[in-house]
C-alpha cells in the first residue's frame, strides 16, 4: 500500500525562551492508503495541535509532514490553498456548514470552486448522498437538520473531491449516541468500500474502536499504539480501555 501520510520528527513549540511549551515532542508515524487511524490523548496532550499541523492550519517548529509525497511544511500561498482544496477533506466537531446554503449547495461548494461541470457535480452529490443516507436532506438548510444529518452532510462535503486524506476532529463530539454510531458506521463503510484514508482525533474510546489503528499521545509524545487486526470492535474497545487505564489519571477525562 502507498504511504499517504508521513510525519517525520515533528516538534511544535509555543511561547518564548523564558516560557516555552513543547506541544509536540519529536513525533514520527506513517498512515498507509486505506487506513482508518485514530489519535487519542487527554486534554493538553498535543493531539489537536498535531492534527492542526497535519491539516496545515498550524506550522511545525521543526520536522516534516508529507501527504501523498508532498511536503506540506514547505507549501505557501496559492500552492497551499490549492493543496487544501484538492488533497484534504475536513470533518469538524461543529460541522462548519454554511447556514444560507442547502445541504446540496454545501456539498457542491468544494466542486464548484474546482470548476467542475454542473452535471458532474450533480452526479457526484447524488452518489455520495445515497452512500451516507442524506438524500432526504439535500434541499434542507442546516437549521432544518438534526445534528447527525448535519455531520453526514459535512462528511459528504469532505469526501466529494476524493481527497488523499480525510481529517476528522472529534467528529462525534456534538452528537448523541445514536447519531454517533450511525456516523462512525458510515465512516467505516467509506474506509472499507471506497478505500478512504481517514485520520481522526478523538477523546472517546467507543469512537476510537472503529479505527484500524490508534496512536496514544501523552505530553506531546506517542505513548503507545494499537492495531486492531482481526479483533472484533468490542475486543478492540477492551484493548483501548486497557491502554487508557495504563495511562492512568491523565486520561480520566478522555472517556
Amino acid at each position: 500500500m502507498d504511504k499517504i501520510l508521513k510525519v517525520a520528527n515533528v516538534e511544535k513549540y509555543y511561547g518564548n525562551r523564558s516560557n516555552l511549551t513543547k506541544a509536540i515532542d519529536n513525533i514520527s508515524f506513517d498512515v498507509l492508503e486505506g487506513e482508518f487511524v485514530g489519535i487519542m490523548g487527554a486534554s493538553g496532550s498535543g493531539k489537536t495541535t498535531l492534527l492542526n499541523c497535519i491539516s496545515t492550519i498550524d506550522k511545525v517548529t521543526s520536522g516534516h509532514i508529507l501527504i501523498n509525497g508532498t511536503d506540506v511544511t514547505e507549501l505557501k500561498g496559492d500552492k497551499l490553498n490549492k493543496f487544501r482544496r484538492e488533497d484534504l477533506g475536513f470533518i469538524f466537531q461543529d460541522f462548519n456548514l454554511l447556514d444560507t446554503l442547502t445541504g446540496y449547495e454545501n456539498i457542491a461548494l468544494a466542486l464548484t470552486i474546482q470548476g467542475r461541470k454542473p452535471k458532474e457535480i450533480d452526479d457526484k452529490i447524488k452518489e455520495v448522498a445515497k452512500t451516507l443516507n442524506i438524500t432526504h436532506v439535500l434541499n434542507k438548510y442546516p437549521y432544518q437538520m438534526s445534528g447527525g444529518e448535519k455531520q453526514r452532510v459535512a462528511s459528504a462535503r469532505a469526501i466529494i473531491t476524493n481527497p488523499k486524506l480525510i481529517l476528522a476532529d472529534e467528529p462525534t463530539g456534538a452528537l448523541d449516541s445514536k447519531s454517533s454510531r450511525m456516523l462512525l458506521e458510515k465512516l467505516g463503510e467509506l474506509n472499507k468500500n471506497l478505500k478512504a484514508t481517514i485520520l481522526m482525533v478523538t477523546h472517546d474510546a467507543f469512537t476510537a474502536s472503529y479505527c484500524s489503528k490508534i496512536y496514544f499521545i501523552k505530553d506531546g509524545k506517542i505513548f503507545n499504539e494499537l492495531t486492531r487486526g482481526d479483533d472484533s470492535r468490542k475486543e478492540f474497545f477492551d484493548r483501548i480501555i486497557d491502554v487508557v487505564t495504563l495511562l492512568g489519571g491523565d486520561m480520566n477525562d478522555a472517556l
